[in-house]
């Protein structure tokens, strides 16, 4: 969407010939009108110019974060305690950010339009995010664990245990989505397109994180210490896994054919510089690459370095946070053991940290391209209700050891039915929300 150049350009298209009294095309030489057609002219001039000022900006400003990322990424590569894994970690979040921010690839955003537009369209960006990430972790898991029936879990897979503390997590996550305006992951690359409610979503989050913890050792011991972890390629091997998941996919995939909107033919143009560049940067993506993008990029960021999620380092600020105030539990049982978006207590920022923040950097660049960076106006209403949504999402997150990043798309990626029981239970609860209009508080 680019807000700055249909005035100018709607005016410079009317410029070259202009009608007279008559009818008749005259020409500005002989008009009585010459100094409004000069006014005009001059108009149109410095609309232009003002148009190729700002975008000239723009693409500085992209340029710039690319520089600082760039940079950024050397002193990683020489920094004692980060290395390669932060540096890849960073530039995955840069190409996750674009992706996000081009697609619109916001789990909140995708699931409103599904269920109040009945329009399928975003939902197949998630499917084929699902399907190439499935493909790739059996890649990837195959190479760190070639028997899956050996009862071994491959190594840092987010296959979490199913319990009725799993479902509860989903739901509040769902309705915190609605309260808050987009899941965490959209938040994130929201906050480089100038979204304002979203820093204080991510203040909720962290909030909520800190609830989760309090809460953590009651759940733990009730329901989640016994809960079963299931891992599909156990039983069925990783291609009867596959299979099964790809059949699954591509029945959903049917099933929503008749909510997908007709698509209507574009006219071909020719290819040049500027035609690639406006495919680019100004409409949306088209789901099917936006979502094969994601589950590349999931599966490349497993073998490399770990799944993809973009809560460990937040919740992992929490529980640093109540850790040195002495307001944490003495011991948080089986925290520690259990695969997921781990949280530690830290005094540097981890891998997923430069993750979060090459994210942010991406969109932001993307969001400047576009044109679509613009900082939204916040109101008392609307901030409660982000820090609410945020609080929702953090204590979802962290009971359910992840959240639509982590759990969902790395989850359902490598065959865990945890994924799917999340996923699930999100869905009720963003259903939910929607119908007691949450995104309307």
């Amino acid at each position: 969407m680019d807000r700055g150049r249909s005035g100018a350009t709607a005016l410079g298209c009317r410029l070259p010939t202009r009608r007279g009294r008559s009818g008749a095309h005259s020409s500005p030489d002989v008009t009585p009108q010459q100094p409004h057609e000069r006014s005009l002219r001059q108009r149109a001039t410095l609309g232009l110019g003002q148009l190729a000022r700002a975008t000239t900006i723009r693409i500085a400003g992209a340029v710039l974060v690319v520089v600082a990322v760039v940079g950024l990424s050397l002193w990683l590569q020489q920094a004692a305690g980060y290395g390669t894994p932060a540096v890849l970690s960073l530039w995955f979040g840069v190409a996750l950010g674009v992706v996000f921010e081009r697609g619109r690839f916001c789990f909140f955003c995708i699931l409103r339009e599904f269920f109040e537009e009945r329009n399928s369209t975003g939902i197949y960006a998630i499917l084929a995010a699902l399907a190439v990430g499935g493909i790739g972790y059996v890649l990837v898991a195959g190479a760190f664990l070639p028997d899956p029936s050996r009862g071994r879990l491959p190594p840092g897979a987010h296959i979490g245990p199913i319990s009725p503390v799993l479902v509860a997590g989903g739901v509040a996550f769902g309705l915190g989505m609605c309260l808050a305006g987009g899941c965490i992951s959209g938040l994130l690359y929201r906050v480089g397109e100038g979204y304002s409610r979203a820093p204080i979503g991510l203040l909720g989050v962290l909030l909520g994180f800190g609830l989760g913890f309090y809460s953590w050792n009651t759940l733990y011991l009730t329901f989640i210490a016994q809960a079963p972890v299931w891992w599909l390629p156990a039983w069925l091997g990783y291609g009867g896994a596959l299979a099964l998941h790809l059949a699954v996919l591509a029945g959903v995939a049917v099933g929503l054919l008749p909510l997908l909107p007709h698509l209507s033919a574009r006219t071909a143009q020719p290819i040049s510089l500027s035609s690639i560049g406006h495919a680019l940067f100004v409409p949306r993506w088209n789901p099917l690459p936006t979502g094969a993008l994601v589950g590349v990029i999931g599966a490349v960021a497993y073998f490399r370095v770990e799944p993809l999620g973009v809560t460990a380092q937040l919740g992992s600020i929490s529980r640093t946070v109540l850790h040195d105030a002495g307001a944490l539990p003495a011991r948080l049982y089986g925290l520690d053991t259990l695969a997921g978006c781990a949280t530690q207590v830290v005094q540097a920022i981890t891998t997923n940290g430069w993750l979060i923040g090459g994210l942010v950097a991406g969109s932001f660049a993307a969001a400047l391209l576009a044109n679509r960076f613009q900082i939204s106006r916040i109101t008392p209403r609307n901030s409660g209700s982000a820090l609410l949504g945020g609080i929702l999402m953090g204590w979802g997150a962290m009971v359910s050891l992840g959240c639509t990043v982590g759990v969902l798309l790395s989850g359902i990626s490598v065959f865990a039915l945890s994924g799917w029981v999340f996923t699930l239970a999100m869905l009720a609860g963003v259903w939910l929300g929607l119908r007691l209009r949450l995104h309307h508080v």
